[in-house]
């Protein structure tokens, strides 16, 4: 088993600005960027798609995870601009992202 596998969200380093993970992946408090949403795999994950950019997780946007939920895939409280979100797990799957470009 690689050590990625074994490494808790919330204690692992942002990823380098090359890798891009989804944002369920992603550590607490560390700024990223979205640069994209993953392809959506049938129509619920088009509307969730649809829904999350309506609300303004579109790529270009600064967000950072600010908590997550005790049990392993429960929520997660997110800031995009001035406003905060609970997502799913399966929902930050879907957005990906990357460390900020210059963030310390």
């Amino acid at each position: 088993m690689s050590n990625t596998a074994l490494c808790l969200p919330r204690v692992c380093p942002a990823p380098s600005d090359a890798a891009v993970v989804g944002l369920d992946r992603w550590p607490l408090h560390q700024p990223a960027e979205l640069v994209g949403l993953a392809p959506a795999s049938g129509d619920e994950q088009a509307r969730t798609l649809h829904r999350l950019a309506e609300v303004g997780f579109l790529p270009g946007e600064t967000l950072r995870v600010i908590s997550r939920g005790w049990l392993r895939g429960g929520p997660m409280a997110v800031r995009v601009g001035q406003s905060t979100f609970a997502l799913r797990s399966h929902e930050a799957a879907l957005l990906q992202v990357r460390a900020l470009r210059g963030a310390d």
